[in-house]
């Protein structure tokens, strides 16, 4: 990863820290020299983001394709109109979609373009604070099915993917939360300083300059990571944390009261926190810091015992598994990455149990 001009390159992507949006969006649509342009947002991002670049004169007569908002959206349902969309509208395998919105947009629209006559250009602008950190860079791709988070998709990097966090006044206090916990997350694989940074700021408040910078520092640390591991065969899996046991609370929830990715993830950074302490030694006392942020800015997902045979089972289904056993990175501190670690069902049903009395 090089660091130049505020632009972090990786192979065949680009991340682009926005300063000046109008005319960085035109030079990453002229590298792609595209024939048709489509903008593809859900029905939130159309209202509130789409009028930002929708006066750009190179945007003049762009089309644009809409879904519903939200996870339970991200199906075959929409993905099959994204591509009746493109070619009802005569896109062709040189044209360039702008999938505009959260992280849901992006993965679903990332896998749209990457299949869409067997691969078209695209470029996300990311707008929720989750797909800035998160869903927008690294080339992961896909939709739900079968009522399992991200079951279907490719790796595929988009052409350019442009962060700028005047978009982050859009959001309401949940789904800036939502993408913190990610960040969150990145911290506590990178260094003590920057989780720390981290665990100081003010969420609750934030000031969204100074929380541009945390998320430079976010992606900084994703794509350090995803730039040696680009198809998740190593070290990439340090971005699982939280993730075996969060993305079970998030496919429980689906079945329920959907809830944000993030909050799902910061659930799980509880449980697997509790688990790299009676595992891998990681300390105490940073492990119930973690906690106490978690419990009194997420709130806790409720769940009895009798939830349990369905959690591990949707754990079964992770897709980072390797035969019967649930694969888990854990922490042996701060920075201290241990990944392809396994817990035994009754491990796993402790840490369970901290959550719901911890």
């Amino acid at each position: 990863m090089h660091v130049r001009n505020d632009t972090l390159t990786m192979e065949k992507q680009k991340v682009i820290i926005s300063k000046q949006l109008e005319q960085e969006l035109h030079e990453a649509i002229a590298a792609c020299h595209p024939d048709h342009i489509f903008i593809l947002t859900d029905n939130t991002t159309k209202e509130l983001c789409l009028p930002v670049v929708r006066n750009y004169d190179y945007l003049t007569g762009v089309k644009t394709i809409t879904i519903e908002a939200g996870d339970t959206h991200k199906d075959l349902e929409s993905i099959s109109h994204v591509w009746s969309e493109l070619q009802r509208m005569g896109a062709t395998r040189h044209s360039l979609m702008i999938n505009l919105a959260g992280g849901m947009v992006t993965d679903l629209g990332g896998f749209a373009a990457s299949t869409f006559k067997r691969g078209i250009h695209f470029i996300n602008i990311p707008t929720t604070l989750l797909s800035m950190v998160d869903a927008s860079v690294g080339g992961k791709t896909g939709i739900n099915f079968g009522g399992l988070k991200n079951e279907i998709g490719v790796f595929n990097n988009a052409d350019c993917v442009i962060l700028d966090t005047t978009f982050l006044q859009t959001l309401d206090e949940e789904n800036i939360f939502s993408g913190y916990a990610e960040m969150l997350k990145h911290g506590l694989i990178s260094t003590e300083e920057h989780w720390s940074e981290l665990m100081n700021f003010n969420i609750e408040k934030p000031n969204l300059k100074e929380l541009g910078l945390l998320v430079a520092k976010s992606v900084q640390v994703k794509e350090r990571i995803v730039t040696e591991d680009p198809t998740e065969k190593g070290i990439r899996k340090a971005l699982n944390l939280g993730h075996t046991v969060g993305h079970a609370f998030e496919s429980l929830a689906l079945q329920r009261r959907p809830v944000l990715h993030g909050y799902a993830v910061a659930w799980g950074l509880v449980c697997e926190l509790y688990l790299s302490v009676a595992k891998t030694e990681f300390p105490v006392d940073k492990m119930r810091q973690m906690t106490h942020f978690v419990f009194d800015h997420y709130g806790r997902m409720p769940i009895t015992c009798d939830d349990y045979p369905t959690l591990l089972e949707l754990m079964t289904h992770d897709k980072k598994n390797t035969g019967s056993s649930i694969n888990f990175t854990l922490l042996g501190g701060i920075g201290d990455i241990r990944i392809n670690q396994t817990a035994t069902k009754e491990e796993i049903e402790e840490a369970l149990d901290f959550y719901r009395e911890g």
